[in-house]
């Protein structure tokens, strides 16, 4: 290889070491206090779990959540159940890898990332089943604009 080869080589190996090292750095920090297990920021549509003591152990992950009518709620809360094979009564649908984190039944769950929904949190299938996985009853959920 010549030299010019080696160092267009080089110069590509160290930017990407850059990006991959600015990446995971940004998402070494979530919206969110550092003891919510569970973190999701509306405004960018974007969730994350937590170790409970701030770092970020999965996402942040895309995610839909409730219409204006029907707005996922701010604040905080604690896991109520899971149900891995929801159906939803009310609204006539199948909610996968639900985690109850409201009295009210606001979930996690699996659901479309283009339709936003009736105040739950939608997921990817595979970010359902880790969400699904790591988070238990009692755990702490914040909703932060």
């Amino acid at each position: 290889m010549n030299r010019r080869m080696i160092a267009l080589l080089g110069g590509v190996a160290a930017m990407a070491g850059t990006m991959a090292f600015a990446g995971t750095a940004e998402a070494a920090s979530t919206p969110c206090s550092a003891e919510a297990k569970a973190c999701v920021q509306r405004s960018s549509n974007t969730a994350w779990l937590t170790d409970g003591a701030g770092h970020v152990t999965y996402g942040g992950v895309p995610i839909t959540v409730g219409l204006a009518k029907y707005p996922t709620p701010l604040g905080t809360f604690h896991v109520q159940y899971k149900d891995i094979d929801h159906y939803s009564k009310q609204f006539h649908g199948p909610m996968p890898y639900s985690v109850f984190f409201t009295t009210t039944g606001v979930a996690f769950h699996q659901g479309s990332l283009k339709v936003k929904s009736h105040g739950c949190v939608h997921l990817s299938h595979a970010s359902a089943v880790t969400f699904y996985n790591a988070l238990q009853p009692g755990d702490l959920v914040q909703v932060v604009p």
